[in-house]
């Protein structure tokens, strides 16, 4: 007789239904470095799903400079940054951030979860609402919920849609939006949102994860692309796991904010500082970033992209609206979508399929990201293997 499981039954039903919808999440572990050549479980891929848009992850300049850094001041922050966890090299990153992109102040987050999740709660209440763009990141919805905050979402970059939240409410919050949509790939229309939160008398938010270190002038990501300053856009947070190649995050805004922030951001102020290592290797970054060696990668990524939509274009798939490393062809079907995947991976391409709830039901894709860090041959290998795929798969649909 089989013994009976501990487990509450609601937790495997739930469990089960995932599985029956071909939904289930599992991890993958990696036996080499965040390079486009990678090992897994012994084999060998041409990884096309990493946020490491620069190639900068084993970049040797960050490693030396992570190196450096733990040898003077150790691996761990040891205590939060208000208690006696903000060392020089948390210090020195901040500053460089604040110049680089032009705002009185930046503060340092352990990830960009917690950065999102520490801006909103603070700044958001039971009588300032929150409105955000459907498509935004699970962090700034979270952020919302646990503010308690009235939470209203307006159509995908659509800025009619948001103006008719924010002249329904009764008062004036914040106004919430990712820079680029991290499963679209496209470019939310800061500007006019600007402009809007601006006439209402609403906060404006940005979290630029995926456009920061590669998209705009010097890499300052959708803040320059829309040719937007501190005034115009108040809040801006970025992420280190992307193009940067590290980890962690940051908010750059003003005294004010940033005053208000260090009393009232409790993922902030409860929470041990990130690693002086780690803070001392995305400064190596940024500095790589501002240089000619970055302009050089922004521009290799720019013909990755170009060459990627040219040749998928003509195949018989939904190419999404994107001009930036995100590449999402959408299957609709997440069982078809896994299929096309593990047939890709067959070929030697490992890019993974995504699936609701991270992406819209009927919406399964492949999240195709590219690098700078990819040759010319890796493209190619990628444009000939879903073509194979995708054209027997098309055929045999019909």
């Amino acid at each position: 007789m089989k013994p009976a499981s501990d487990t509450p039954d609601w937790v495997l039903a739930a469990l089960e239904e995932r599985r029956q919808r071909d939904l289930m999440r599992r991890t993958i572990t990696l036996d080499s470095p965040q390079t486009p050549h990678t090992q897994i479980h012994s084999q060998q891929y041409t990884a096309f799903c990493s946020n490491d848009y620069l190639g900068l992850a084993n970049h040797p300049k960050l490693i030396k400079a992570m190196s450096d850094t733990a040898s003077v001041y150790g691996v761990g922050g040891g205590s939060s940054h208000l208690v006696c966890g903000h060392l020089s090299p948390h210090q020195a990153l901040e500053e460089a951030l604040a110049d680089w992109l032009g705002y009185e102040r930046v503060m340092l987050f352990s990830t960009g979860y917690m950065a999102n999740l520490g801006v909103i709660s603070a700044l958001a209440d039971k009588q300032r609402p929150v409105v955000q763009d459907k498509l935004n990141h699970a962090s700034l919805i979270d952020g919302a919920l646990l503010a308690q905050a009235p939470l209203r979402r307006y159509l995908h970059s659509n800025v009619a849609s948001a103006q008719k939240l924010l002249a329904k409410s009764s008062s004036p919050g914040l106004l919430v939006t990712d820079g680029v949509f991290s499963m679209d790939g496209d470019i939310a229309p800061l500007a006019e949102l600007s402009q809007l939160a601006n006439q209402y008398g609403w906060m404006f938010m940005v979290d630029d994860a995926h456009g920061l270190g590669c998209l705009g002038e010097s890499g300052r990501g959708c803040l320059s692309l829309e040719g937007m300053d501190a005034k115009r856009l108040p809040i801006l947070v970025g992420t280190f796991g992307k193009a940067f190649g590290t980890a962690g995050a940051f908010v750059a805004t003003s005294h004010d904010y940033a005053e208000y922030l260090t009393q009232f951001a409790r993922p902030y102020v409860y929470t041990t500082s990130m690693s002086p290592a780690i803070a001392g290797a995305t400064l190596a970054s940024l500095q790589l970033i501002q240089s000619a060696e970055g302009q050089e990668k922004r521009e290799k990524l720019a013909r990755h992209i170009a060459y990627f939509r040219q040749r998928v274009h003509s195949l018989p798939v939904e190419l999404m609206p994107s001009n930036t490393a995100i590449q999402p062809i959408v299957i609709g079907d997440s069982k078809a979508a896994m299929a096309i995947s593990e047939h890709l991976r067959a070929l030697g391409i490992w890019c993974t399929a995504i699936r609701p709830p991270t992406v819209p039901v009927g919406s399964a894709r492949l999240r195709i990201t590219l690098s700078a860090a990819h040759s010319e041959e890796d493209l190619v290998l990628l444009c000939d293997s879903l073509e194979k795929v995708l054209t027997v798969t098309s055929l045999n649909a019909t």
